[in-house]
Formats: structure tokens, sequence, C-alpha cells
């Protein structure tokens, strides 16, 4: 009995330095995954395989990234992330607002669904706050991945809804597309991005977004979708630009 006795004192008097051997070794680990440049303002402690990062990063997208670097880490159970995000150039809410805005519509031209998209975003004490609709992952991703780069972004909220997958629903999309900016009046709304008539399609109800000159543009917009066949409703939700400045009758 006494044999015994001895062995369990051994024993629990031995699993403090096993922790902290593993977490020696987990701590190496993740000092390892967190190499790159863009972490060498992160500090990362261990214990009980509870990984705590610390530090500083330029942007969002660096913080997120070593939370999940550390996550892949073996023998990691848990992970706080205390990293703090710099605060860059001093600009207002309003300013890092519209930067993000004009980089969400330029930069992702070139990926083809720029019009089937309508992604907005807010800024409040530097936290960016994404809404909107978007085509599909891939868009609605691409757009976080623009704001978790930009500096002075302090954290992003993702509140975009991805626009459910329909082949029946593309066609709709498709021919709504073709119908709006085939229109003479409106066709001059395709050649900058950040001024295009977007169009939102989820299960055969259609949603106009975007900005237009006049009342009789915007009016223009819903009839060439309401003419689509298979479109069960549209909601016409473009902005006239300066519509107070419109002249009754234009």
């Amino acid at each position: 009995m006494k044999k015994v006795l001895l062995f369990l004192l051994a024993a629990a008097l031995s699993v403090p330095a096993a922790f902290a051997q593993n977490d020696s070794e987990i701590q190496a680990s993740v000092q390892k995954a967190l190499s790159g440049s863009r972490f060498k303002g992160i500090q990362a402690s261990v214990q009980n395989g509870v990984v705590n990062l610390t530090g500083n990063v330029d942007v969002v997208a660096a913080k997120f990234s070593a939370d999940q670097k550390a996550h892949h880490v073996k023998g990691v159970t848990a992970v706080r992330n205390d990293i703090q995000v710099n605060a860059g150039s001093e600009v207002s809410d309003q300013q890092l607002q519209a930067k993000l805005q004009k980089s969400i519509n330029y930069d992702m031209v070139g990926y083809g669904t720029t019009a089937f998209d309508a992604i907005g975003v807010q800024v409040h004490d530097g936290v960016a706050v994404l809404s909107g609709h978007a085509y599909g992952p891939v868009d609605a991703s691409d757009a976080v991945a623009i704001v978790e780069n930009t500096k002075g972004v302090r954290d992003v909220i993702n509140n975009i809804e991805i626009d459910p997958v329909s082949p029946m629903d593309d066609q709709i999309r498709l021919a709504v597309f073709r119908k709006v900016y085939s229109f003479p009046m409106l066709s001059q709304f395709a050649m900058d991005p950040v001024k295009p008539i977007r169009i939102q399609v989820a299960n055969g109800h259609v949603t106009l977004y975007g900005t237009v000159d006049t009342e009789a543009e915007r009016n223009a917009a819903g009839i060439q979708a309401n003419s689509v066949p298979g479109v069960f409703s549209v909601t016409n939700d473009i902005v006239v630009a300066n519509a107070s400045n419109e002249k009754p009758g234009k």
C-alpha cells in the first residue's frame, strides 16, 4: 500500500513538469509558425496547452492569420487572441469608410460579377461592418480580405448575405443584366464600377441597388427588370444622386 501511495505521489509531482515540457515544445512550434515578417510584432506564451497571443500588427488580416496558425499547432487546446491592430495614419471613420467602399468596388472588377454584388461598408471607431449581398462565397470573402488588409481598420464584422445557389436565378440575373445595361438610357452605368446598377436575385425575386443621375433612369431600370420572364417581383432600391436638386418632371 505504501508503495502505491509513493507511486501516485511521484506521478502527481511529475504532472506539472510534464505540462511545462509540453508547453515549452508548443511555444517553440507556435513561434516557428509565426516566423513570417507580418507576425514580427506578435509574442506567444503557453500555459497548459492554451496559447496567449499578444503584441501589435499593422492589419486585421495578420491578427486573424496568427490565430489560425496557432490553432493548427499540435497540442494546442485553445487560443486567446489579445493582439492589437495598429491605428495607422490618423484618418476619420468617414475617410476610411470611403476608401474601403472604393476599394471593394474597384478591386473586385476583375472577378466579373461586380454588377451582381451589392456590398456596403460602415466604419465606427475603426471597426468596419460589411453588409449587403454577394453573388457567392468567393465574392464575399474577397470583399472581407480587402477590408482586413487595409491599414487603419481595427476589426471587421462580416454581415454579408450570400445569394442562394440556383441555376434559375442565374438565368434571371443574366437576363436582367442584359435588359438593364442594353437600354440606351442606362448603358452609361456599365462604364464606372463605383456607380453600376447592381442586381441581386433570390428565388426569382430581384432587388436593384446602385446610384443613377435621374428619377427617369431609376424608373427605367425597374421597368426593364420587370420585363424579364420568370421574375416574380422587383424591388427598386436604386438611389438618385442629388435627388433634391432634380427639377420636377425631369
